[in-house]
């Protein structure tokens, strides 16, 4: 009960967050940061892309939590289509964008920086977003067969999973850092 209890007052002060100047500053310097990211991905087919901006959302959730995480993957979205728009704007994919931040905040948010967490936090995106949401958007989108889709992003996803492991831990240890020589306020 008492680490129900702890979780619940992490979760309140990740709400907090979203008044507090410093939170929000950061947060949209990383959220500039991931739209910067966001126009160099590579381009596999039409409806795949690699891309490096999930680091920034990584550290968002980790550094400010799920509510500022979700709302900067909100605001990302919404620009980063404004900015480099690819095929007509559908709201699944914002709302993909929110639920992301979200799980991050959730898995990240005050806890430490291992391995394990993060090879757990990107089998749950890999499963849920890159599986199962994206492939149902593009589905609903353009009526391609949702199967197939998900068997185009196995590969992608298998090739680049310990990369993205690798790289999430090199950027959240850099975080955690960061934080710990962070001077209070």
């Amino acid at each position: 009960m008492s680490r129900f209890l702890a979780r619940t007052a992490e979760l309140r002060q990740s709400a907090a967050n979203l008044h507090e100047p410093r939170a929000l500053a950061g947060a949209a310097m990383l959220a500039a940061l991931h739209l910067v990211l966001n126009q160099f991905t590579i381009p596999v087919s039409s409806v795949l892309e690699i891309g490096f901006d999930f680091l920034t959302v990584a550290a968002t959730g980790y550094l400010y939590g799920p509510w500022v995480a979700g709302l900067s993957g909100f605001a990302t979205d919404v620009l980063g289509y404004l900015l480099r728009p690819n095929g007509p704007y559908f709201p699944g994919f914002t709302l993909s964008a929110i639920l992301l931040g979200m799980v991050y905040g959730l898995f990240y948010y005050r806890r430490p920086v291992s391995v394990g967490r993060i090879v757990c936090t990107k089998l749950c995106v890999m499963l849920l977003f890159n599986f199962f949401l994206t492939p149902l958007w593009l589905h609903i989108m353009y009526g391609q067969a949702f199967v197939i889709l998900s068997q185009v992003r196995i590969l992608k996803n298998l090739v680049k999973f310990p990369v993205d492991v690798a790289l999430a831990y090199m950027v959240l240890r850099l975080c955690q850092r960061q934080q710990a020589q962070r001077p209070a306020l």
